[in-house]
């Protein structure tokens, strides 16, 4: 921590400190977390218990507002996750900002009024998604994989394995990532999730291959785009059902 950057919080020794003063000074109660990287830089706004209303998943399972300092500035970066999505981020050189969004981020307010509210924050298209449910979700990650297939044309065999799993029902109802250009299938929308089956496309003169990790544990190699996902989805656990919102850490 820099004093001359942050006087007020070398004075009170910590950042968690220095929010429980400004807190104090707001005349409102804030719940401290522990912070990603030390309690003297870094620090958790939780939710008090109760105060998050029912409503979509992702307002509901709000992590606390994670508190952090920038080296170069005086400026204090916020980061809000909800089931294992970043919902909304942002910087500002007021401590008493912070203070006022976690408030409102625990309360439960919607993105759009998140941002309304305070400015300085921003939230994704994905983050979006999220407060409109996981066919939302899961729905964006295709529409941005068929871009990116668009994207590189000349590659013809990650094209056409786009297109043969887009088509196909039990593989479109997962959530999906490309790593290293593997089509990766998995059952939960968040960070970190497993996968649960991928699919590297032909290239170079190799075939495609179905396996159960995006880089090894290959089940077969097969000649067409749509050999690959046939055998993908024979591959798929008994009674998989769609993809839902969260991480493996979500339980």
């Amino acid at each position: 921590m820099n004093p001359d950057l942050y006087p007020d919080l070398a004075s009170a020794g910590s950042l968690a400190a220095a929010l429980e003063s400004a807190a104090a000074e707001l005349a409102v109660d804030i719940t401290l977390a522990p912070g990603r990287w030390g309690d003297a830089a870094s620090a958790g706004i939780a939710a008090p218990v109760g105060t998050v209303p029912s409503g979509p998943a992702s307002r509901g399972r709000r992590g606390p507002l994670h508190v952090s300092l920038s080296t170069g500035e005086r400026c204090f970066g916020v980061s809000g996750w909800s089931l294992g999505t970043e919902m909304i981020t942002g910087w500002t050189a007021d401590l008493r900002d912070v203070v006022r969004a976690a408030v409102a981020w625990g309360s439960g307010l919607s993105l759009a009024e998140l941002r309304e509210r305070f400015p300085f924050l921003t939230s994704s298209e994905l983050a979006e998604a999220h407060e409109h449910g996981v066919a939302a979700v899961v729905g964006l990650q295709w529409s941005w994989i068929r871009e990116r297939a668009l994207q590189e044309p000349e590659f013809t065999g990650f094209g056409l394995l786009v297109a043969a799993a887009d088509a196909e029902p039990r593989l479109r109802q997962l959530s999906p990532v490309v790593s290293h250009r593997t089509l990766v299938l998995r059952d939960r929308t968040g960070f970190p999730s497993d996968p649960v089956i991928a699919i590297a496309p032909a290239q170079d003169g190799c075939p495609y291959r179905v396996q159960r990790f995006p880089h090894g544990g290959v089940i077969a190699e097969v000649g067409t785009a749509e050999e690959a996902v046939a055998l993908a989805v024979a591959h798929l656990p008994a009674g998989l059902g769609p993809a839902v919102l969260g991480s493996k850490e979500d339980g």
